[in-house]
């Protein structure tokens, strides 16, 4: 087993990637959990995590650190979310769902990790929320609906420290099923630049997520 680190508690596995569980012996997802000398690692599935897949798929902008505080819009049932709080140990992961039935399940998840903080809200109306939390260094989004791109960078100027990274994670189906994703791509990306964020990287997710792309933002100004 060859296992090399490629950033802040995340480990590559052979040909797999990896967590260091900040629980350990307690799984999420049903995940692989491998003992090794004083860690426990959690793989990490790219067909469960699109942040998993855009590591393997080259990601080369990797903002997490340990004390990072993270805005996590479409948080689901805490799948990617559980591994970034493997990752930021130190700071907070504000994790916003608006499934009642998904919060449910994310809620077991974050009753183990003390560093997610679960809010049943709406990623549209980000002022309903703005008094729960403090400015962030990262605003991570995989909500899939068609103003995902909109309420992505209404997030952003309310909560983003002026050096955060945004990450977005673009479903072109859920934007609009007759288009070509490319052109969704292109047209999404450009509503991006038109709001002062720079498009620092960009990753098509395939084979992993099918019509998908991760956009890595800052502030162009």
């Amino acid at each position: 087993m060859q296992i090399k680190n490629i950033g802040e508690n995340v480990y590559q596995i052979d040909n797999q990637i990896a967590t260091v569980n900040l629980t350990p012996t307690k799984q999420v997802y049903q995940e692989k959990l491998i003992p090794y000398e004083d860690k426990e690692f959690r793989l990490w599935n790219p067909r469960r995590s699109k942040l998993a897949a855009s590591i393997i798929k080259g990601l080369t902008i990797f903002p997490f650190k340990k004390d990072s505080n993270v805005l996590y819009l479409g948080a689901s049932a805490g799948t990617t979310p559980s591994h970034i709080s493997d990752i930021c140990t130190e700071g907070k992961i504000y994790s916003v769902e608006f499934s009642p039935t998904m919060m449910r399940e994310f809620i077991e998840v974050a009753q183990k990790r003390e560093n997610l903080i679960p809010l049943l809200e709406d990623a549209t109306h980000p002022l309903n929320y703005q008094h729960l939390l403090e400015s962030v260094d990262i605003v991570y989004s995989d909500v899939a609906q068609a103003q995902q791109t909109k309420l992505f960078i209404d997030n952003f100027r309310l909560f983003a420290k002026e050096d955060a990274t945004g990450i977005i994670m673009i479903k072109a189906r859920s934007i609009d099923v007759t288009m070509n994703p490319n052109t969704i791509f292109k047209q999404e990306k450009r509503k991006l630049e038109e709001s002062g964020l720079k498009v620092l990287e960009e990753i098509k997710l395939d084979p992993y997520e099918k019509d998908h792309i991760a956009f890595i933002c800052k502030k162009s100004f």
